[in-house]
């Protein structure tokens, strides 16, 4: 674990991973000590919980606070802890059907789950729908902030239900891991004060995703033939024609799932498109109306990838093309005005390959 270990910046107990990796033919054995024994006596040291955010700007010329995007980092062995945790306990767990608690539609942070398996299943589920329904309804849905808002009373209640040792559960459980837990911010030289948190998985752990897998666990679709299909935050609701009439349900019944987990399910930035059979118009059906103020659209972007309401590539193809293009005249720009070869395959491989 030690040698797979990547670059991070220094945390705030000061222990860099490059430390951490060229001595551990030395370190390692007493380190597995340390960290077996915190796992048997169920606690989490002190210097474990507090983490530094750094903020990264989301746009060139920042002007708010909403402008950067906080990147979280926290102690290396800590961490090495939680993914030891778990990938050997709780991605098993995951596998075994619990009552009320289906894992099997989220295909993020999960050993079998990627973005494609995600498009592959809302495309599958679309098509097949679409072969005995005049039209399908997808629904994306956004949740404010939630990684950050989840509590940890409805965290542990689904928690317990895993089949997992109880030395583990004891040792992640309220009143040890997610307790006395703070955050500091760096920016530049300057670091603020540490600040408590009291809520959210502890974004940059290794427990934070899983968390947030079995936190949504029991988010189904309440009527037979609408299917729910979950990529991390990110929520696909998908409800054929002949169940048209039941959207305003499901997505009440959503809504009412995310106020029971302190979620916020934000309407304005949720978007929904009507799939019809390719060659089929307007004028040959009768499309529902919106739903909830949910703007209706005729191209979205599933993770990570423009689909429009005939399933076809065109869209995407046309916004990479785009992009590609305004990469390469930036190219030109830096060549023309004097940029060396060496510099500019720099520049490639940040912005071209790095998009």
């Amino acid at each position: 674990m030690l040698d797979r270990l990547k670059p991070k910046a220094t945390v705030i107990d000061r222990l860099p991973v490059w430390f951490l990796r060229v001595s551990a033919p030395i370190i390692a054995a007493p380190i597995a000590v340390l960290l077996n024994h915190s796992i048997s006596a169920g606690v989490v040291p002190r210097q474990w919980k507090n983490a530094i955010i750094t903020p990264v700007p989301k746009i060139p010329v920042p002007t708010a606070a909403s402008d950067y995007r906080p990147i979280s980092v926290t102690p290396v062995l800590s961490r090495l802890v939680e993914r030891r945790i778990v990938t050997r306990y709780i991605y098993p767990a995951l596998n075994i059907p619990l009552p009320g608690l289906i894992f099997s539609n989220q295909y993020a942070f999960r050993p079998t789950g990627s973005t494609t398996a995600a498009l592959v299943a809302i495309n599958h589920t679309v098509c097949t729908m679409l072969f005995s329904n005049q039209f399908v309804r997808l629904f994306v849905l956004d949740f404010s902030k939630a990684f950050d808002s989840i509590r940890h009373n409805q965290l542990f209640a689904k928690l317990s239900a895993l089949s997992i040792p109880d030395e583990i559960y004891n040792w992640i459980r309220p009143t040890h891991f997610f307790t006395e837990r703070g955050h500091c911010t760096k920016f530049g030289n300057d670091l603020s004060l540490i600040a408590e948190i009291f809520a959210s998985v502890v974004q940059g752990s290794g427990l934070g995703p899983a968390s947030c897998v079995v936190t949504a666990g029991d988010l189904q679709p309440g009527h037979d033939g609408n299917v729910i299909i979950r990529y991390a935050d990110d929520t696909y609701l998908i409800v054929p024609a002949v169940n048209s009439d039941t959207s305003i349900g499901e997505l009440r019944r959503i809504r009412n799932w995310a106020d029971e987990n302190h979620l916020k399910l934000n309407a304005t930035k949720s978007r929904e498109i009507i799939f019809k059979p390719r060659g089929m118009r307007k004028k040959m059906v009768q499309l529902p109306p919106p739903c909830l103020r949910i703007e209706q659209v005729t191209q979205i972007t599933a993770v990570g990838v423009v689909v429009n309401d005939h399933m076809t590539a065109t869209d995407h193809v046309t916004s990479l093309l785009t992009s590609c293009t305004k990469l390469l005249y930036a190219l030109r720009v830096l060549r023309a005005l004097g940029l060396s070869q060496q510099s500019l395959m720099d520049v490639f491989r940040a912005t071209s390959r790095g998009s």
